[in-house]
């Protein structure tokens, strides 16, 4: 018996060493956590105002809840979700005609909703992705993450023959997918990302010239396109050792037949009105909504402030995001949407609901002719 037990916890000794190597590997060597932040470039950050100590911090206060009773809580929710934390069966996209890509007039603009956060926007004669996430699972690896809701993308990157802008809210693997940057970078004229998010192209081999990196507030063209970064109340991080190293944030893109903001992740704060106050009043608000959490509410909005939001920054339209394709939380997968279209209808607020890979013509949004797909 004595033999026994030698032998088991020699090779339970092995086999936990053999995961810690293989781990430890996976997380510095893979290109999936991308690039790190340098001294200097955190020397540099500190004179934004919202970066101490090696982290980029919030205008308000955020708290996580991470005491015993909120991290019990965590795990009994993790384990036990709601039932319907994923559709039964797979979501059918609509298919978008990459040949009627860029088919409208240069004044008009079509937004689509590729799922989650991610949308192709064709807008003054410009192809724009907005966190482009064409992957199964938003994670560094399959085994870490579940598939997403709809096995297949409206388009795929492929059939992109090529793209004038990506803009990146945050480094968060929902949002910002290795390989699907892989994929762009060649077709990509220029990336605008957030502060330290330029760390993660270089290592991914985006050329230096062809990305720009903005703080919030910071204003760049690109063409006759006006884009902004504006605050979020969130966080970042891809890695155990990175949370909060790279900046997150909201965004606007503007030209003379569109004016449309783009939420990002992040919880309600004031600095919604501050926004609408600024470059108000948008044409279109696409808003988070989704993956949402009384724990962790300061970062990640429930549906009927997103509504808030959404008349914050003085939005006609909103379009609510960031939910229909990934189950990064425990609510039933069609919360979302039936939360934020009853405090819309509460409020009086003009939503547009597509279906993933419907497109939503900016100022001739039918919006009643959006159904309820997701019932």
């Amino acid at each position: 018996m004595k033999k026994f037990f030698k032998r088991f916890f020699a090779v339970l000794g092995i086999l936990i060493l053999a995961i810690l190597v293989i781990g430890t590997g996976f997380l510095y060597l893979s290109p999936q956590f991308g690039g790190t932040v340098s001294d200097e470039q955190n020397a540099l950050y500190d004179q934004t105002g919202h970066h101490k100590d090696g982290v980029f911090t919030n205008y308000e206060e955020i708290n996580m809840q991470m005491d015993c009773h909120s991290i019990k809580a965590m795990l009994r929710e993790t384990l036990n979700p709601d039932p319907e934390v994923a559709p039964a069966q797979n979501i059918e996209v609509e298919k978008f005609d990459a040949a009627q890509l860029l088919a409208i007039p240069d004044t008009a603009t079509r937004i689509t909703w590729l799922g989650h956060s991610s949308f192709l926007i064709e807008t003054a004669g410009k192809v724009i992705l907005l966190d482009p996430v064409f992957g199964q699972y938003a994670a560094p690896h399959p085994m870490l993450g579940r598939a997403r809701f709809h096995k297949k993308m409206p388009i795929t990157i492929d059939e992109i023959p090529r793209v004038d802008c990506v803009i990146i809210s945050h480094d968060h693997y929902d949002h910002l997918d290795y390989e699907s940057i892989a994929e762009l970078k060649d077709k990509t004229e220029h990336f605008f990302v957030p502060l330290g998010i330029g760390n993660h192209l270089r290592r991914w081999e985006v050329a230096e010239e062809d990305f720009t990196e903005m703080d919030w507030w910071d204003e760049a063209n690109y063409e006759d396109v006006n884009i902004v970064l504006t605050p979020s109340r969130h966080m970042s991080g891809r890695g155990l050792a990175d949370q909060s190293t790279t900046l997150w944030g909201s965004w606007i893109v503007k030209h003379d037949h569109a004016n449309m903001y783009f939420s990002g992740d992040g919880g309600y704060g004031k600095h919604f009105k501050e926004i609408g106050a600024k470059y108000g009043p948008f044409d279109i608000g696409l808003m988070e909504c989704g993956q949402y959490n009384d724990l962790w509410r300061d970062v990640h909005m429930m549906p009927e402030e997103s509504v808030a939001a959404s008349q914050d920054v003085k939005a006609k339209v909103m379009i609510p995001i960031h939910w229909g394709s990934f189950a990064l939380a425990t609510h039933s997968w069609k919360d979302p949407a039936i939360r934020v279209t009853a405090e819309a209808a509460k409020r009086k607020v003009k939503i547009a609901t597509p279906k993933i890979g419907e497109s939503v013509f900016l100022l001739k949004a039918k919006l009643d002719s959006y159904k309820r797909w997701w019932e």
